[in-house]
């Protein structure tokens, strides 16, 4: 039977319906983690998870090597990502599925470097864990064997913006910066996970909570597309650069661009945990311009 493409977000309803359909033709990633216990999210997992699904650490998984001055969740090496999603079953072109019960923050990550890897057949759950429950549908502790599949890298859907030219954008002014931290880390204030606290000079501010409702879904297509006009005006999306603490939130704010049709926005992966390690960087401080 034909099955719809999810490329940004599915429902519980639609993802349960597929798994019961057809078992094993959606690879779940669960992707739950909390940044004061990193192995919070692995034990959530061990106590419930969606059926099929498989735990992917944030750290561990969907980040690379820290250097002390390249943010706190770097990109992982393309090649050993694609190879981890193959040795735990991913087949070209299958539909996956990302959740977590964090609003998202770190499920989007997944979403992003799915599309990163070129593979655009990549949904987040809408509303998390929570909607999974909310529906009375059923977890399990079982984790199913591993099969290796043929998964293979395409072309990157997903746009990357490095640091050099983040600093010549302070002059050209050529893109407008969205830092997706809440407003007082924005405002330079209650700063706790980076050692300087501020914003990259001319960066706008847009809290990655702002693209969802009070249940954790994300907001309608036209919401988020007015909300997101107001902010950037007449810019289009691919001017645009998305950061954040350490590229994991910016990557909720591309998520719903993308939710809005409003396609093409970069990700500065190092964000100001990145950003912030060079004292000879500027730092603005205060509220949205």
């Amino acid at each position: 039977m034909p099955h719809t493409h999810y490329t940004t977000l599915i429902s519980a309803a639609n993802l349960s319906e597929r798994l019961t359909a057809a078992p094993g033709s959606v690879f779940v990633m669960d992707c739950r983690f909390d940044l004061a216990d990193p192995a919070a999210g692995e034990k959530a997992y061990a106590a419930g998870h969606l059926p099929g699904a498989q735990y992917f650490n944030l750290d561990r998984d969907l980040s690379g090597p820290k250097t002390g001055n390249n943010g706190r969740h770097p990109l992982p090496d393309r090649a050993a990502l694609v190879a981890l999603l193959a040795g735990r079953g991913l087949k070209h072109g299958q539909q996956v599925v990302c959740y977590d019960a964090q609003g998202g923050m770190y499920a989007a990550r997944a979403w992003w470097l799915l599309r990163w890897l070129g593979h655009d057949a990549v949904a987040l759950l809408d509303g998390g864990l929570q909607a999974w429950e909310t529906a009375d549908l059923p977890l399990t502790q079982d984790v199913a064997p591993l099969q290796a599949g043929d998964f293979k890298a395409a072309a990157p859907l997903s746009v990357t913006f490095d640091v050099h030219a983040v600093e010549r954008n302070l002059s050209t002014r050529e893109r407008v910066v969205v830092d997706a931290r809440a407003a007082d880390r924005y405002r330079g204030e209650n700063e706790t996970l980076d050692a300087v606290g501020g914003h990259i000079p001319g960066a706008l501010n847009r809290f990655y909570k702002d693209n969802l409702n009070a249940d954790g879904r994300f907001k309608p297509a036209h919401s988020l597309r007015e909300e997101f006009g107001a902010l950037l005006g007449n810019t289009a999306p691919e001017r645009v650069v998305l950061q954040c603490g350490s590229g994991v939130t910016a990557c909720v704010n591309a998520l719903a661009l993308e939710v809005a049709g409003l396609h093409g926005a970069a990700l500065y992966v190092g964000s100001w945990s990145e950003w912030s390690s060079n004292p000879s960087r500027p730092v603005a401080t205060g509220p949205n311009p």
